[in-house]
């Protein structure tokens, strides 16, 4: 298996100190790495170092000379917001090479779901999903050997996500993709690097199971660290206890046996096995059961995306009690956050009557994606008075969460969006509400929070309304679904029914290597039997899978690059 890419002893700073330090590895041909990390542990800043556009301080990266890479940023740039879609994919082209291969962009974008008439848009005017699938079509028109992918599932709707994982299942290439989201690791990746305490560990396992590995490499490493502590206080206290004997008796040589070991207990702190430090805040989220019917009730409720314009949707009939963890889904731009937006408007209006009825007795809490809930211009202790008027409450929940005394008194503009969020979510425990409704919640959450939300959602003794992408969030912590599609809301029991619902739905197609003839006379024999084994195996998967579950374009899109590779060999 060839080498694509050798980093070694790599270091970088930052004004608040190192990022991580002495990295070495290699990324071989065939790996699929999923790096995980922390908010704000340095896995970007990684990607940027790996392909040039970041320095580091200390050490260097080799790119082999056969391999072509392309980064897959977060945002498109700003440069190419006036062009069209398919004139964004070809300035990734050599200008030569524009007319001649324009061709090879077009059939690029259909393969990724898009229309004739849409390779005409505006790029400017694209949704999240068509932000992703137009940044994946730049990256893959010069045909990389290796994509470096930056949380590229930010943002998207669900169904726009299962694309995204057929996408890197199917894709042929090797990657590194950064993510919070593990279930898509775990469908896509070979070997993990978790980015921790300013080091890289490597395991060949997906998400999930190199996440159980490192805890288990943690336990062990505690054990350890416990007991060469119990031997250094042993030499410790052996070396203190002779030293005070030569005082006494005068003696040199038990004086100077006491300095021997003490520069031992020296040695054996240096050898000592490092423990991680672990995080500095665990998300909670603690609300009050009302005893009541129902908490908020929706009949015939027309759904507006503002006062005054049509609605996106009508609700026929929906009720929602203590108990009940309710996910909101469907396509970005259906109406999903409009209804939450909806219900908050209304209960600060106290209009409790007619189509939604909210209980008298309901305290409700929000948290809106935007995180707008927290004036700039506030002061992080003066931002939660409106969730407890208690100062001493809000010094100590501060405190807990991670935000020293000393940044009490910081302006909450200057904080990240990963901070901005936890801020938020300190505030809503300290409310203690009877309904909870959380837009996308996880945009800014590494993969511990997520967890802890999930965990704490299922303990909340409220009620919730949910709207997320994140599949896991929403099968471990909701036991209602109502779905939002051509106009209605309808209810559903099963997560993975609505989700099946979404991908059949979604009108993407899947097929990842929509140039399999012209890209052919540049892979050797080996990787047309390995791309054909793959595809064969794909295709009777899906074959086995029942019929209503299967998928017919895609399998008809399997067929044809088998015949033609076929054909090749």
């Amino acid at each position: 298996m060839s080498t694509l890419l050798t980093a070694q002893s790599l270091r970088v700073d930052t004004a608040f100190g190192t990022l991580f330090d002495s990295l070495s590895f290699t990324l071989k041909k065939g790996d699929r790495i999923g790096l995980l990390g922390d908010n704000g542990c340095g896995k970007s800043t990684l990607l940027k170092v790996l392909d040039g556009t970041d320095s580091p301080a200390v050490g260097s990266v080799a790119l082999a000379g056969h391999c072509l890479m392309a980064r897959i940023e977060q945002h498109l740039p700003e440069s190419v917001f006036p062009l069209t879609m398919l004139d964004a994919v070809l300035t990734q082209l050599p200008l030569a090479e524009r007319d001649s291969l324009r061709w090879k962009a077009e059939t690029l974008l259909a393969g990724m779901g898009f229309s004739p008439q849409d390779t005409g848009l505006q790029t400017a005017t694209l949704s999240g999903g068509q932000h992703t699938r137009l940044l994946l079509a730049r990256a893959l028109v010069n045909d990389p050997d290796l994509l470096l992918l930056d949380e590229p599932s930010n943002h998207l709707d669900l169904p726009t996500m299962l694309w995204l994982e057929q996408f890197l299942q199917t894709w042929s290439g090797s990657f590194v993709l950064v993510s919070h989201d593990r279930q898509l690791l775990d469908a896509v990746t070979n070997k993990s690097w978790i980015l921790r305490d300013k080091t890289v560990h490597d395991f060949a396992l997906p998400c999930t199971a190199a996440r159980r590995a490192l805890a288990a490499k943690d336990e062990s490493d505690a054990l350890r660290h416990k007991a060469e502590q119990k031997e250094i206080d042993r030499v410790a206290a052996s070396a203190k206890r002779l030293a005070t004997w030569g005082k006494v008796y005068d003696n040199e040589d038990l004086a100077r046996k006491a300095k021997q070991m003490e520069k031992q207990v020296d040695r054996l702190k240096e050898s000592q096995t490092c423990l991680t430090a672990g995080s500095q805040w665990t998300l909670t989220l603690h609300g009050d059961a009302l005893r009541a019917d129902r908490l908020l009730e929706m009949d015939t409720l027309a759904v507006p995306p503002a006062p005054g314009l049509p609605a996106l949707f009508c609700v026929d009939m929906a009720r929602l009690k203590s108990g009940d963890r309710v996910a909101i889904v469907g396509h970005n731009g259906c109406g999903k956050s409009s209804l939450m937006k909806l219900i908050w408007q209304q209960f600060w209006a106290e209009k409790h009557a007619g189509e939604l009825k909210i209980h008298p007795r309901v305290t409700l809490g929000y948290y809106d994606q935007t995180l707008r809930q927290l004036p700039d211009d506030a002061s992080l202790l003066d931002a939660l008075e409106p969730f407890a008027p208690d100062p001493q409450d809000r010094k100590m929940a501060l405190i807990s969460s991670g935000f020293p005394w000393a940044r009490h008194g910081q302006k909450v503009s200057v904080l990240s969006g990963g901070e901005r969020s936890r801020l938020l979510f300190v505030g809503l425990t300290l409310a203690r509400y009877s309904l909870l409704m959380l837009d996308e919640p996880t945009n800014h959450l590494d993969m511990e929070g997520k967890e802890a939300l999930a965990h704490t959602l299922n303990q909340f003794e409220g009620g919730v309304l949910l709207v997320s992408h994140d599949r896991q969030l929403i099968s471990q912590s909701c036991n209602r679904f109502w779905l939002v599609e051509n106009g209605m809301l309808t209810e559903w029991h099963d997560a993975e029914a609505v989700f099946e619902r979404l991908r059949d739905k979604s009108g993407l197609t899947h097929s990842v290597m929509p140039l399999p003839v012209a890209s052919a006379g540049h892979r050797e024999s080996d990787d047309i039997l390995e791309r054909l084994v793959t595809l064969e195996t794909l295709l009777a998967e899906d074959l086995a899978r029942k019929p209503k579950h299967q998928k017919r374009q895609l399998q008809a899109q399997w067929q044809d690059e088998i015949k033609a590779l076929e054909a090749q060999l």
